[in-house]
C-alpha cells in the first residue's frame, strides 16, 4: 500500500521519472556492474545488457508498478510481478540482491534527475523501491518453497543424451539426470533456466521452454540459434548449436514459470507462429500423458514446413488426441504432407477456422503475431481472461497486449 504522504509525490514526479528512465537505467547498470561485476556471473544476460533490452525491461517494469501503485494506493499490483517472480526464482535470485539493486538504482536516479531528487522525493522513490522488491521478495519465496528449495539449491546436472537436428536454427536436447535424486515434475509449458560456462568463463544464464512432459528421467527443451543479422549473434545458442554434444553435461534450474495449463476442463486453442511451438508443444505432451479427451485446436504459423521446429512431435500429439484438430500457414505457400484439418497460405487468420465456444487461449510468438491475434479474439467476443500468452525476452512489461 502507497502511503498518503508519497502518493501526491510520485504522482507528481511520475512523468519526469518516466521520461528519463531509460538514461536512468543505463548508468543504472553501468554503476552496478562497475561496483558487482560478480552479477554478470550467472545472473544478469549480457547478451540483453548489449542490446539495452534490459534497460528497458527495468524502464517498464518501475513505470508500470509505480503507474499501479498510484491509481490504486490502497493495495500493492503484486499481480504485475508475477513473470518476474517466476524468472526469478529459476535464476536463484536471493532476497539481499535487492539492496544492492537499491542502492545503486536511487544512485541513478539521482545522477540524472539532480537537485529535482529532494528528500521527500528521494523518500517516495525509496517506497516505491521497496514495495516492489518486498512483494517479489515475498513471492519468490514461496516459489523456491513450494519446490523445497532455497536460491542456491535450484541447480542440478543433466547430461546430453540426444541432440536433436529439427530445423536449420533449432536443436533439440534431450537430457537425462546423473544422480539419484527424484526429477521434479514440471507443470505443463514452464521452462527452465540453462546455466552455460562460457569459453572466457564466465556464466550466463538463458531460459527454454520444456517441450515434451516428465517421465521421471529426462529433460527436454529446444533452442533456435540468435543470428546476428548484421550484429554478434546470440552467444548461448551459438555455443548450445556449435559445441554442446552427446555426453557433456549442462546445469539446469527447476521448472517455474506462471504460463501454464489451464486444468478446468474447457476447450484449448493453441495460437503460435515459429519458435513460439515450444511451450505448446510440452503442453501438448503433457495432454497426450495425461489421455485428455479435451476438444483442443492447434493452429501454427511458419515461414514454411522445414522452418517448423518439432513438427514431428506435434503432428504425432495431436493425432494421438482423441479430440483434436490443427491448421497450418505458410507464408511460402499452402503446402503440406502433414495430415492436418487445413493448411493455408500467408499469415495466420482466424477467419478461416470455427473455434470452440468457452475456450482458453494461449499464445505464443512475435509481438507483431500475438498482438492483432489478440484483437482478433477479443473482437470474436473471446474475454480478456481467457487469453494467456508467453513472450520470450528480458522481461515483457513492454510486450502487455492489453
Amino acid at each position: 500500500m502507497l502511503s498518503n504522504t508519497s502518493r501526491p509525490v510520485i504522482t507528481a514526479t511520475l512523468p519526469v521519472v518516466g521520461e528519463h528512465i531509460g538514461e536512468i537505467a543505463q548508468r543504472f547498470y553501468r554503476h552496478m556492474f562497475a561496483n558487482h561485476p560478480e552479477l554478470l556471473d550467472g545472473v544478469f544476460n549480457r547478451g540483453n545488457q548489449a542490446h539495452g533490452e534490459q534497460q528497458q525491461a527495468l524502464a517498464g517494469s518501475v513505470a508500470a508498478f509505480a503507474s499501479g501503485l498510484v491509481s490504486t494506493p490502497q493495495r500493492t499490483p503484486e499481480h504485475l510481478l508475477k513473470r518476474i517472480a517466476h524468472k526469478h526464482a529459476s535464476l536463484g535470485i536471493r532476497p539481499d540482491q535487492y539492496q544492492t539493486v537499491h542502492d545503486n538504482l536511487m544512485w541513478a536516479i539521482v545522477d540524472v534527475l539532480g537537485d529535482a531528487v529532494t528528500p521527500e522525493v528521494a523518500a517516495a522513490w525509496d517506497e516505491v523501491y521497496w514495495l516492489m522488491a518486498n512483494a517479489l521478495i515475498n513471492q519468490e519465496r514461496g516459489l523456491y518453497s513450494a519446490r523445497g528449495v532455497t536460491p542456491d539449491t535450484v541447480w542440478r546436472k543433466w547430461e546430453v543424451e540426444k541432440k536433436i537436428r529439427e530445423t536449420r536454427d533449432v536443436v533439440t536436447f534431450v537430457l537425462k539426470r546423473v544422480d539419484d535424486r527424484l526429477v521434479t515434475t514440471s507443470l505443463p509449458g514452464q521452462y527452465v533456466t540453462v546455466l552455460i560456462d562460457m569459453p572466457d568463463g564466465v556464466r550466463q544464464p538463458r531460459q527454454y521452454s520444456l517441450t515434451r512432459a516428465d517421465d521421471g528421467e529426462h529433460r527436454q527443451f529446444s533452442v533456435k540459434r540468435v543470428r546476428g543479422n548484421g550484429e554478434p549473434e546470440g552467444e548461448v545458442s551459438a555455443l548450445l548449436h556449435d559445441t554442446v554434444d552427446v555426453g557433456d553435461v549442462l546445469t539446469l534450474s527447476l521448472p517455474y514459470g506462471d504460463v501454464v495449463l489451464d486444468d478446468s476442463g474447457r476447450p484449448v486453442v493453441f495460437a503460435t507462429a515459429g519458435i513460439g511451438i515450444t511451450p505448446m508443444a510440452g503442453m501438448l505432451s503433457h495432454l497426450v500423458q495425461a489421455e485428455s479427451r479435451l476438444p483442443i485446436t492447434v493452429l501454427h504459423a511458419d515461414l514454411d514446413e522445414a522452418s517448423f521446429a518439432l513438427r514431428r512431435q506435434v503432428v504425432s500429439d495431436v493425432l494421438e488426441l482423441r479430440n483434436a484438430e490443427m491448421y497450418l500457414w505458410y507464408e511460402k505457400g499452402a503446402e503440406t504432407n502433414e495430415p492436418v484439418k487445413g493448411v493455408f497460405a500467408g499469415m495466420m487468420d482466424l477467419s478461416h477456422v470455427d473455434l470452440p465456444d468457452n475456450a482458453v487461449y494461449y499464445m505464443c510468438g512475435p509481438l507483431a503475431f500475438m498482438q492483432p491475434l489478440r484483437s482478433a479474439l477479443l473482437g470474436r467476443g473471446v474475454a480478456p481472461h481467457d487469453i494467456q500468452y508467453e513472450v520470450f525476452g528480458p522481461d515483457l512489461w513492454q510486450a502487455d497486449l492489453d
